[in-house]
């Protein structure tokens, strides 16, 4: 049976989107997701599925999100080998780099066009540098991400649906399960 991780884009970022860590993997486990488990309250689930399409699996979650919480939740899905991978990526991006700086990790709903991408990497300049790989954007900054002008709303004006999460979350899940 597959395994997948799965995240959920803009839960818990106010007093509206709340979706406690118990209710998601309730509603995973609605969805048919087996072995549930999640790691930390920003949305990020492992689950074993029956299904073996990412859309079928996808689809599946969003609706019984919206079903438990009367809101859309985007949602994207990763096999744990290509979890594995982005977090072999960023471990390379970050090699030699100031520990001070900061890396995040865009994950993409669908993977973007040779043109969109050399279009969001010309993004970069000398401060902040966008690395594009499969259906992750990796995001080089400098000390503090809220005065970035590359962040997750960048990526996703040109690359389409994506969330983001530190380089050191994308780890920290690779190394628990994969």
């Amino acid at each position: 049976m597959p395994s997948y991780v799965a995240f959920l884009r803009a839960i818990n970022l106010g007093a509206t989107r709340k979706f406690p860590k118990e209710a998601v993997k309730a509603a995973v486990e609605k969805a048919g997701g087996t072995a549930v488990e999640t790691y930390i309250n920003t949305g990020n689930v492992r689950f074993d599925s029956t299904l073996r399409s990412r859309a079928k699996v996808e689809k599946g979650l969003e609706d019984a999100f919206a079903a438990d919480r009367g809101f859309e939740v985007p949602t994207i899905v990763f096999t744990l080998p290509e979890l594995a991978e982005i977090a072999a990526d960023a471990e390379e991006l970050a090699a030699g780099r100031d520990e001070g700086l900061r890396h995040y990790v865009s994950v993409l709903k669908a993977a973007p066009s040779p043109a969109t991408v050399e279009a969001a990497e010309a993004l970069s300049d000398d401060h902040e540098r966008i690395v594009v790989r499969g259906r992750a954007a990796h995001l080089l900054l400098g000390e503090n991400y809220h005065q970035a002008t590359l962040d997750n709303a960048a990526v996703e004006k040109l690359l389409g649906v994506a969330t983001n999460r530190r380089d050191t979350v994308i780890r920290a899940m690779a190394e628990r399960w994969c």
